[in-house]
């Protein structure tokens, strides 16, 4: 992924997760036209189904961070970014609970992500595109078809 945003024209990209957690997302970058984005990045190789585990820190900083953006990315088997794609932040907002009472608190969750929450390419929460959706050749990708993941 770092590579991909590097290819894209993005700007001090920094692998932040490589530091320390405590940032609740992977990657920090600026866009072309000087946006910062905090890319929080989930990867798989099953192309069928994306499951992700959201932690209790990422979801805060999502909340308060206009920047944070959930990426996916379908590896393929030489370590390859075969497709990449945007977790819409209102579909996990309402896919996470609240707490119900002061004697427990969750602390991370396992999300199975429906197609609908999902789109090609990294989008800002704006709209802009950050990265086009790259496309797995001739096959669906989490629900994604091919006409959708080529109009990015």
């Amino acid at each position: 992924m770092l590579a991909l945003l590097r290819e894209a024209g993005l700007t001090a990209v920094e692998h932040v997760s490589a530091v320390s957690d405590a940032f609740g997302y992977d990657i920090g970058a600026l866009t072309a036209s000087d946006e910062r984005i905090h890319l929080e990045v989930k990867a798989t190789t099953d192309p069928t189904r994306l499951v992700v585990h959201l932690t209790r820190h990422e979801s805060d900083v999502m909340s308060v961070d206009p920047g944070w953006i959930m990426g996916a990315v379908l590896v393929g088997e030489q370590g390859d970014a075969l497709s990449v794609a945007t977790v819409s932040r209102s579909w996990l907002l309402s896919a996470v609970r609240y707490d119900r009472s002061s004697r427990g608190r969750w602390e991370s969750a396992r999300l199975v992500v429906p197609d609908h929450a999902l789109k090609p390419g990294l989008i800002m929460e704006d709209g802009k595109s950050v990265l086009p959706g790259a496309s797995c050749a001739g096959r669906e990708v989490w629900g994604m078809r091919d006409r959708e993941m080529a109009a990015v």
